[in-house]
Formats: C-alpha cells, sequence, structure tokens
C-alpha cells in the first residue's frame, strides 16, 4: 500500500500543524497510519521553513528566526511498532525542489567566531547537478538524503534529555532549550516541553549523514507506541561535516519503506540509530581527483593536547586558505567546504596532535582552477 503526505509549499508549517511539526513529542498527532511494509511519499519543506528566497541580498538570511528549524513532515504512525522495537525505514527515492540555498547565519555554524556576517548562495538544481551565479565555476553532482529523520521520545526520554542539556547549559555549553517561541505545534504542553531539532539524540533527529540517500536502511529504537516517525531538512549535496551550518537545502519529495524489527532495539542493546548505507553515496567520487589539506590540533600559536575540534576547524581554515589561492572569497570558500568537501580523522593516537584530513573532489569544477590541478597532478 502507498501513502501519501503532500503540503502546500506556499504554506508555513504553521498553518498546516495537522501534518508539520518543528519540535520532538510524545503528545503530537500522528498525520498518518501505516502498516509495516507499506510505502509513504512524503513531501517536506526546507530546514529554515522557506524563509531563504531566491532574490539577491541577505536581509532574508540576517532576519532569519531559527525557532522555526526544522520544519518537519508527520508524524507517521507505524501499526505494531512498539517500545524496545527497531523501526526500519529504507529510502527508495528523493526527489528535489529547482532551488536550493546555502547559508551563513551569524552566531551558527563552526567557524562561527570567524564567520559573523550573513552569506547566501542560491542554487539551481536541474539535470543532476547543483549551479550557482554565486559561486561560479562549480556544479556540485547531486547525492540528495534527509537531514532529518527520526522517532518521538517517550516522556521518560523526554525529561531525561532536557535534565542533561539543563546541565550542559549551564557548564556553559552551546544549547537550545526548548521554547514556545516559533514551536509547532504552538498548543500546550508540547510548545513549551518540545525538544528543538538541532541536535540529534537516542531517537535520531538531525543527524545530517550524506548517507541516508536513496538505498540506505536506517534503523531506529523505538520509544513510544507506533513509532511516531517524522522526516524533513532534505539536502541536495553535503560534505562531511557540514562545516557553514548548512549544506545544499532544498523542499523535496521522499519514498520511504517501513519495518519493525520486533525487540530489535532491547534486543541488539541499540540505543541510538544504526544504519546501512547507500552504495551510491560510499563510492561517492570514487574516481575523483581529490585534494586534501591535513590539520592538526594547532592554530596559530595555540596548541591543545588530543584536541579533534580544534584539528578540523585547523584542516578547515587550511582547506579555505587554498581556495583563496584559487580565486574564491572566504566566505564562498567555506560554503563550498560545506556542500562538497569530507573532514575525515586520520589519526587519534599520535599525542598531542591529532590529524584531521579535508578531502576536496576536483569534480566539482567546470574547469579546476591552475593551483588545484598542479597539487592533484
Amino acid at each position: 500500500m502507498v501513502t501519501r503526505i503532500t503540503i502546500n509549499r506556499g504554506k508555513r508549517c504553521v498553518d498546516e500543524a495537522d501534518r508539520c511539526h518543528n519540535r520532538w513529542h510524545p503528545d503530537i498527532e500522528p498525520a498518518a497510519e501505516v502498516d509495516p511494509g507499506d510505502i509513504v511519499v512524503i513531501e517536506t519543506r526546507d530546514a529554515l521553513d522557506g524563509q531563504i528566497t531566491a532574490n539577491p541580498g541577505v536581509d532574508d538570511v540576517a532576519s532569519a528566526d531559527l525557532n522555526v528549524v526544522h520544519p518537519l513532515t508527520g508524524p507517521v504512525y507505524v501499526r505494531g511498532a512498539k517500545p524496545g522495537d527497531l523501526l526500519v525505514v529504507e529510502v527508495l527515492d528523493i526527489k528535489a525542489e529547482p532551488f536550493g540555498f546555502t547559508v551563513a547565519i551569524p552566531g551558527f555554524g563552526f567557524l562561527r567566531d570567524l564567520f559573523d556576517k550573513p552569506y547566501k548562495i542560491r542554487w539551481r538544481i536541474e539535470g543532476g547537478y547543483a549551479f550557482s551565479e554565486d559561486l561560479p565555476n562549480v556544479r556540485i553532482p547531486g547525492d540528495p538524503f534527509l537531514g532529518v529523520m527520526g522517532v518521538a521520545p517517550s516522556k521518560e526520554l523526554l525529561k531525561e534529555i532536557k535534565e542533561r542539556e539543563d546541565r550542559l547549559l549551564k557548564r556553559g555549553g552551546f544549547v537550545l532549550p526548548p521554547t514556545p517561541e516559533g514551536a509547532v505545534p504552538p498548543r500546550e504542553p508540547v510548545a513549551s516541553e518540545g525538544l528543538r531539532t538541532i541536535p540529534p539524540r537516542e531517537n535520531g533527529g538531525n543527524l545530517d549523514v550524506r548517507h541516508f540517500s536513496p538505498g540506505s536502511k536506517i534503523y531506529f529504537p523505538v520509544f513510544v507506541e507506533g513509532a511516531l516517525f517524522s522526516v524533513g531538512d532534505a539536502h541536495y549535496a553535503q560534505g562531511d561535516g557540514e562545516v557553514c551550518g548548512t549544506a545544499i537545502e532544498m523542499g523535496a519529495t521522499a519514498t520511504l519503506r517501513f519495518g519493525v524489527m520486533r525487540e530489535g532495539a532491547k534486543k541488539y542493546g541499540i540505543r541510538f540509530p544504526i544504519f546501512k548505507p547507500s552504495e551510491s553515496s560510499v563510492r561517492r567520487f570514487t574516481h575523483s581527483k581529490h585534494v586534501a589539506v591535513t590539520g592538526v590540533g594547532v592554530i596559530d600559536s595555540l596548541n591543545e593536547s588530543e584536541n579533534a575540534t580544534l584539528s578540523a576547524k585547523h584542516a578547515l581554515l587550511n582547506l579555505i586558505n587554498l581556495l583563496e589561492k584559487a580565486g574564491y572569497t572566504r566566505e564562498q570558500a567555506y560554503l563550498l567546504a560545506s556542500v562538497a568537501a569530507d573532514l575525515r580523522l586520520s589519526q587519534l593516537v599520535d599525542v598531542p596532535n591529532f590529524t584531521v584530513s579535508a578531502f576536496l573532489p576536483l569534480d566539482i569544477f567546470i574547469e579546476p582552477p591552475e593551483v588545484l590541478k598542479k597539487l592533484a597532478e
């Protein structure tokens, strides 16, 4: 059986709260009910709920309301799914909308301390590639996936997550606590208690794993009756790291098949999602030449011990510097790295400095810049 959940792309999430929400809470009513084995075709909004337009300029980025991130379509109630089971979600197909965007939002992103001004790249998606007049000589091959997929937390898990994130906030961590501002549905207690969708957790959520493309299977621990699965935040392409905070963001239509592994989470001790990656994403850029730069736990005169975060920042900054030599601005380089460069942990044992490598495929350039061609010879 095939079930369809459609949306009106001219409306915002709050206008269709019977099938859209942007918080995690077990009391959100399902938009559809299906049986294991059923296929569901689900239309999704972009991560910023239509706030970013195809118009030039960055006023829309500067004024973006992050309280409405991420609009999710659902939930889907899967009959027979019970706590302790695994919900099996097979991604069959993802169709992209023709407009996409990548933005740097002040205060957000891996290098938010260095990039404090809004910036936007508008993408035209067609023929299997994304192109942009804002980023010349680049075409990004399509490798679409779903950035947010997850199930509802139980009330017990909701309480546990809130308490541990409150403790992290008090220690100075970067945490977005529950808030009714912008919450969908706006009714209580969901609006005040619902978890923000920004971080991934036990129930899945904003995992941003580019391997969740068609052909993948994701296994989610079930915490409530029916699992209550929701999806959104589709990406046309993304580098491992999504460093500026966004990929090529887009609306999409996803085709999924649901299954249930009875007591799978309980039997195998699975607390967080696991997945079988799609073969297409595993083989991505296999035959492409790459230029890869390294970073260690050193920036200028600062050296820290066993700090993978600092190593990753160092690798990313080295890549940005190289792309500047290739003719791009620092902002263009930062956003290009977010959609196409893969950050990888190369070693975690050579104390005090870990090594992170940033891989940039040359296939993304219509004509590779001279400096990159020389380094890839």
